[in-house]
């Protein structure tokens, strides 16, 4: 019986089964040549991205807050020191899932390491900014 079609058609002379051979390994060269060793790519941590959008949140909301404090001459009402307040508990936020994001398994934890020093260091310069003005 004659199969029709591609993928049913059998290479019938030694010339087709080398091309056949040939295109099998160019297939697999270029698999290894896009992932390590033929393993399937890393996603990135959920929470490493959460985290990392986190981050950004804080990183806006704190230079909309200067910006408007230096707009108003130092003179801004207690909305500016609450939407403070709510950057602070967003870091930690970022910090924690930063830090959760490392423990799922499989994925790539860029986005879980760079979460975390963003939201640290915002975290730091927010809380050296709230005990600066305690003083």
């Amino acid at each position: 019986m004659i199969r029709i079609g591609k993928k049913g058609r059998k290479p019938r002379t030694e010339e087709d089964r080398a091309k056949a051979a040939a295109k099998a390994r160019e297939k697999q060269r270029k698999k290894m040549i896009r992932t390590k060793y033929g393993q399937k790519t890393l996603r990135h941590a959920r929470k490493g991205v959460y985290s990392c959008f986190y981050g950004g949140m804080v990183f806006v909301l704190s230079f909309l807050m200067i910006l408007i404090s230096y707009v108003a001459k130092g003179e801004v009402g207690i909305l500016i020191g609450l939407v403070g307040a709510g950057t602070l508990a967003l870091s930690v936020a970022g910090l924690v899932l930063g830090i959760r994001g490392l423990k799922e398994r499989d994925k790539n934890y860029i986005t879980c390491r760079v979460g975390i020093a963003m939201n640290g260091v915002f975290l730091a310069g927010l809380a050296g900014l709230f005990i600066r003005g305690l003083l």
